[in-house]
């Protein structure tokens, strides 16, 4: 059975930093994507970073500069570092992974984590 588990949510002051892991059991995706959405109250989900399984990267234009994507050497867990928070990156984060980086773009990855709360205090 394939799972993705979010960590490293939390509460933090504006332009703080925090840092996303997304670890998956059950297999790896050295050949496919895998990514960072969010979804705000009373928002849609939406794509905020994805890693493309040759590096090639995406990010939302509200959050380029601020957050990184990356992967680790076995493809198993996906990171996002996210510095100089603002209260409007508030919102439950998830991991999706599996396919290409335009499918996990476009919400089609395969597999959903459960997502993780970060809250952004003002």
């Amino acid at each position: 059975q394939v799972q993705l588990v979010e960590s490293g949510g939390g509460v933090v002051e504006a332009g703080g930093s925090l840092r996303l892991s997304c670890a998956a059991s059950g297999r790896t995706f050295s050949g496919d994507a895998m990514g960072w959405f969010r979804q705000a109250p009373g928002k849609e989900r939406e794509a905020v970073a994805v890693n493309g399984w040759s590096g090639s990267t995406y990010y939302a234009d509200s959050v380029k500069g601020r957050f990184t994507v990356s992967r680790d050497n076995a493809k198993t867990t996906v990171y996002l570092q996210m510095n100089s928070l603002k209260p409007e990156d508030t919102a439950v984060y998830y991991c999706a992974a599996g396919g290409s980086a335009v499918a996990v773009r476009r919400g089609l990855g395969n597999y959903w984590g459960q997502g993780t709360q970060v809250t952004v205090a003002s």
